[in-house]
């Protein structure tokens, strides 16, 4: 079967049986074909080595010598990864733009019997169809913004949503980060092209004609960017908004916050720069729990002086249409699971 990508949706269902990227180790990381695997025909090293070469010295020298590192590196692969695969395996591999790289790739697994297939103008022809569905294309979803101060459980809430039968769009799992001052996470963000390539295959996934909860954010989560139709869409999307007593928010967030709660020195640094917003006097105050080590003082104190400022002030400015809104006196999981049976009960009625 070829392989021709008109839209987004159909390329997802391309139906082969493994999506091979032969990119270099540094084009993966940036982005991939969901669900791709990374064979590269040349690393990191060996791609600038090549390039160099065609640039400053003779294209014919380049291509030798990345003819000889491609078959190798192919070779290798074929050898260590791909041995164990039976006749009627169907990969499709891509390039940069469906050229030499995977042209030489899919050529050997053609000969030795598999049913291989190039993607069309390799990753630039995917990228092409993420850009079209993101930017150039009105959302065709209807939103439900899932709203409340910080350390409400809002990110909790939205998989226990989802077991329930809700349609959900985790951004801030999508993006790595918590979505806060304090929301770096373990291992970092993606890049913004690696999230708008998983950022469009959830949506893809999702029905149009029924109603996603998203997480209110703002228009950059961490270092991320959402897409103007996205944002849009948010801006005018009706609310549920969830409350609880600042004293559970407080203990949810000295646990959702362990990792950052546990480096003193590193949240020093992120919160320094509230001195020119919230004054000296609430930041040195910050500083004594944290040398004292009481996280659940330090959480009310940021969620007091920082958080629901902010969020008020957010309020105040958008003053969005709330549907409904629910409360609950715990945030413990037992309380999360009933607070999440009552919203998806209540969603199940809305009609947008």
């Amino acid at each position: 079967m070829t392989l021709i990508p008109d839209r987004l949706e159909s390329f997802h269902a391309h139906g082969f049986d493994t999506v091979i990227d032969v990119r270099s180790p540094a084009e993966f990381e940036e982005d991939r074909i969901p669900g791709a695997i990374n064979l590269p025909v040349l690393d990191n090293e060996e791609r600038a080595r090549v390039g160099t070469i065609y640039k400053q010295d003779s294209p014919f020298k380049a291509r030798k010598l990345g003819a000889a590192l491609v078959f190798r590196n192919a070779a290798n692969h074929i050898e260590r990864h791909l041995s164990h695969h039976e006749g009627g395996w169907r990969p499709l591999v891509y390039c940069w733009r469906g050229g030499q790289r995977s042209g030489s790739f899919t050529w050997m697994l053609r000969e030795i019997g598999w049913r291989a297939e190039v993607v069309p103008g390799g990753y630039r022809t995917y990228r092409r169809l993420v850009t079209a569905y993101l930017y150039d294309m009105p959302l065709r979803h209807h939103l439900i913004q899932l709203g409340g101060y910080t350390g409400t459980a809002k990110t909790a809430l939205l998989p226990r949503l989802q077991d329930r039968g809700v349609q959900v769009l985790d951004l801030e799992g999508l993006a790595r980060h918590r979505g806060s001052l304090l929301g770096e996470m373990p291992g970092g963000q993606p890049a913004q092209k690696g999230f708008e390539s998983d950022l469009a295959r959830a949506l893809c996934a999702l029905d149009p004609a029924r109603p996603v909860v998203v997480e209110a954010e703002s228009s950059k989560i961490g270092q991320i960017n959402l897409p103007p139709a996205l944002w849009d869409a948010m801006k005018v999307a009706p609310w549920v908004e969830v409350s609880a007593p600042i004293a559970a928010r407080a203990e949810y967030l000295a646990q959702a916050y362990d990792d950052i709660l546990s480096d003193g020195v590193r949240l020093r640094e992120k919160l320094t720069p509230l001195r020119y917003h919230r004054g000296h006097e609430v930041v040195d105050r910050w500083e004594a729990m944290i040398d004292a080590g009481d996280r659940l003082a330090l959480c009310r104190a940021l969620a007091e002086d920082h958080y629901d400022p902010a969020y008020r002030s957010s309020m105040r400015a958008h003053v969005p249409q709330v549907l409904h809104r629910e409360e609950t006196v715990s945030l413990a999981p037992g309380a999360l699971d009933a607070l999440a049976d009552r919203l998806a009960a209540r969603l199940q009625t809305i009609r947008i």
